[in-house]
């Protein structure tokens, strides 16, 4: 008897079991008709674009309507924005349901022109080469010139030919932190041509010289507390020395 009323125990936990896991089953496999069925994309909100309209970034997406809203990849999504859409440098992507995709974009700061066998290529501050124009296209766009690109392509990473390792790497932090600290605007031309330090013509007065591989925020701090100290009259113009490692600028006014 006692035998028994343990099998019967151990048939009755079996059921036990097997009915959970059916429920468990019975309720995903419900989950996931609706989640199919229901919560389709509608409506695609997008925010933080000036270059680029809406619609041009909706259309970028590959998104349908009446796609799934959570069975979409979200990072194929961004990949297809950045590939179609060069200034796009940054994407930030949420749902709002029950329809409703949000995509946030932060197109990139000012481009500066490379020209390169009859073409400008347009570098962002990012490191991207985002257009190609030709070189007579050109217009106010400041100038990167002293070094040569390797392989060009709009929507690739900034690549220079390998003579120019040192260089590339200076200019990628020195555009970085030109736009940081809102300066990228003022420059005119980046030369890397000289083999000791980068010269930079900004706001259409003054040479600039830094040394390669320097902390680029410091000098640009030195540079624009000199700018307003208030020493530097509205038509001087000169050379501001960033070359000392102490961090501090110095300023040679042109005698003509």
């Amino acid at each position: 008897m006692a035998r028994r009323r343990h099998s019967n125990r151990r048939h009755r936990g079996g059921f036990s079991v097997l009915y959970k896991l059916l429920s468990i089953l019975i309720i995903c496999t419900a989950i996931i008709v609706a989640l199919t069925l229901f919560f389709r994309v509608d409506t695609i909100v997008v925010s933080g674009q000036e270059r680029y309209t809406s619609q041009e970034i909706q259309d970028a997406t590959g998104i349908a309507q009446g796609d799934n809203l959570f069975l979409l990849n979200k990072y194929d999504v961004a990949q297809n924005i950045v590939k179609a859409l060069p200034y796009v440098e940054e994407i930030r992507i949420s749902r709002k349901l029950p329809d409703t995709l949000l995509i946030e974009v932060r197109e990139c700061g000012t481009p500066l022109a490379l020209v390169q066998d009859g073409s400008a290529w347009l570098i962002s501050p990012g490191g991207k080469i985002v257009e190609q124009k030709s070189a007579a296209e050109v217009g106010d766009s400041g100038i990167i010139d002293g070094c040569k690109l390797l392989a060009p392509s709009v929507g690739t990473p900034l690549a220079l030919a390998t003579e120019y390792a040192d260089q590339q790497t200076s200019l990628l932090e020195l555009l970085a932190a030109l736009e940081d600290a809102g300066m990228l605007k003022q420059v005119d031309a980046i030369h890397l041509d000289d083999a000791g330090k980068v010269i930079m013509d900004y706001a259409g007065r003054f040479t600039v010289e830094m040394p390669y591989n320097a902390d680029y925020a410091m000098k640009l701090k030195a540079l624009r507390l000199s700018l307003e100290s208030g020493k530097i009259q509205d038509n001087m113009t000169g050379t501001f020395d960033l070359m000392q490692e102490n961090g501090d600028a110095y300023f040679r006014p042109n005698t003509r």
